[in-house]
């Protein structure tokens, strides 16, 4: 005679395993990162070093139709998202730039939660003018900057000093998947997260 389960038997043993983290919840998300660049080879660059004022700007290709504005004026840089040119030129972030000469690296990490980007990671050099070489050029001090995406405003979300935290990359990623979705722009400090160093010192320099 073929056995019959018994029901609540099996019910209790699956609702233990839930709980348990055996069997993930169906409202469980996906995290993780993919990536971007914002090279000029891989940009709509407009306006060329040089030119009027000698500022440029390069519209690069994103994650789920959004655009990366990327725009250079007197040797320090601005980054910012949205759904196009005019929607990114209007975030905080298109206006939240660093006293000291800087630049940011061409690849862009994009954190996403079941495929849809909520923030991005990308690492800039702050110049250090009380630092300088050999032929008194001043020496760029690393950093990574958290920054949420939309819905809702573009902003700086936290700042990771590289050279001060060897893990920096994944305290980068802890604090995009904890504080970018909720981070309120225009009310919540930006956050240093980890050890401070020399580019978080210049970079919050007032």
């Amino acid at each position: 005679m073929k056995r019959v389960p018994n029901l609540h038997l099996t019910l209790g043993f699956a609702i233990a395993a839930l709980l348990c983290g055996a069997i993930p919840p169906a409202s469980a998300q996906t995290i993780g990162s993919t990536y971007s660049s914002t090279a000029a080879k891989d940009c709509h660059v407009i306006g060329k070093p040089g030119e009027l004022d000698g500022s440029t700007t390069r519209l690069c290709p994103g994650k789920a139709g959004l655009v990366v504005l990327v725009s250079e004026d007197d040797l320090r840089e601005t980054v910012s998202v949205g759904r196009n040119r005019t929607a990114a030129a209007k975030q905080p972030a298109a206006q939240t730039w660093f006293g000291p000469f800087n630049s940011t690296t061409a690849t862009v990490e994009w954190r996403e939660a079941n495929g849809e980007p909520f923030a991005i990671i990308q690492r800039w050099h702050l110049a250090d003018n009380a630092d300088e070489d050999r032929n008194g050029r001043p020496i760029a001090k690393p950093m990574l900057v958290v920054t949420r995406l939309p819905p809702g405003p573009v902003c700086h979300v936290a700042y990771v000093d590289v050279a001060a935290n060897p893990d920096a990359r994944e305290l980068a990623r802890r604090a995009a998947d904890e504080s970018a979705r909720g981070f309120r722009c225009g009310k919540d400090e930006v956050k240093v997260i980890g050890a401070s160093g020399r580019a978080v010192e210049l970079a919050t320099r007032r």
